[in-house]
């Protein structure tokens, strides 16, 4: 019988598991308490033709990068 179950892995994993939801409210803290605001977009100005009409074919579907 052939199984995809790891044969080396416990029952406890050896490196934490990370709530993102966690991750994410303790770097929102972390970022209200250093004053950090919103950080910059990237300008563009070294886009390549390809990521430009990527981009472009996005936002002309409607999406919002």
């Amino acid at each position: 019988m052939v199984t995809s179950e790891s044969k080396t892995s416990g029952d406890k994993p050896e490196q934490p598991v990370i709530d993102l939801a966690e991750l994410g409210a303790r770097i929102a803290e972390r970022r209200a308490a250093l004053g950090v605001g919103d950080l910059p977009r990237n300008s563009g100005k070294r886009r390549t033709p390809s990521k430009k009409a990527l981009l472009a074919a996005i936002e002309a579907a409607g999406g919002k990068w």
